[in-house]
């Protein structure tokens, strides 16, 4: 393919782009300048790429940005990739500020989740994960327990998700209702784990 390129015949001849021999450096006049400025390039946010939500409450501020990207290169190591993200939290409190970045990919396309859904869907998947160890260890008292040798602990804490999952089931508004509850109908507690009941 050849590409030939010449003068126009709209082009003012006033100025030429190269300074010819003996004739020194000129400016090109002001109207021959372009007449549309360049296009602005598209920032992260207009192509759906980043994130950013900043929240206000109990004494605190946090700002989430998360910025995702199409371009990997770890296809053979997980089927199906289709996009990296990282999430940067900043989180400050009484003047104190702490930062926590966090990567993550993901099978969905661009197309079908944008920045803004991934940092909605991560939101929302920490928000049931803090509720489930708040349950652990408030109401389960999961720190609290000093069982440490052999598969103990990851016994005890299969029983525990078991628990809760069971509880999810029982006419209660909190998990601590549920134990109440429970505790006045145990005959329903033995309906839930499959125990026939006695005549």
């Amino acid at each position: 393919m050849r590409i030939t390129c010449w003068w126009p015949r709209t082009t003012n001849r006033g100025w030429w782009p190269a300074s010819r021999p003996g004739s020194g450096s000129r400016t090109p006049p002001e109207g021959s300048r372009r007449l549309l400025p360049p296009e602005p390039v598209p920032t992260p946010e207009q192509l759906g790429r980043q994130a950013t939500t900043v929240d206000k409450g109990h004494g605190r501020i946090e700002k989430r940005t998360l910025r995702a990207t199409p371009i990997v290169t770890a296809h053979d190591r997980w089927k199906g990739l289709k996009q990296g993200f990282r999430m940067t939290r900043t989180r400050t409190t009484n003047g104190a500020t702490t930062v926590e970045v966090v990567h993550g990919i993901t099978s969905l396309p661009p197309e079908r989740a944008d920045a803004r859904a991934l940092l909605d869907w991560v939101r929302s998947h920490w928000h049931i994960e803090n509720q489930l160890h708040y349950v652990r260890d408030v109401t389960l008292r999961e720190d609290a327990c000093r069982v440490r040798k052999g598969a103990a602990p990851q016994v005890l804490a299969a029983l525990r998700n078991a628990a809760i999952h069971l509880l999810g089931n029982v006419p209660a508004r909190s998990t601590p209702e549920a134990l109440e509850w429970l505790q006045l109908h145990p005959e329903y507690a033995h309906k839930l784990i499959g125990i026939p009941q006695s005549e």
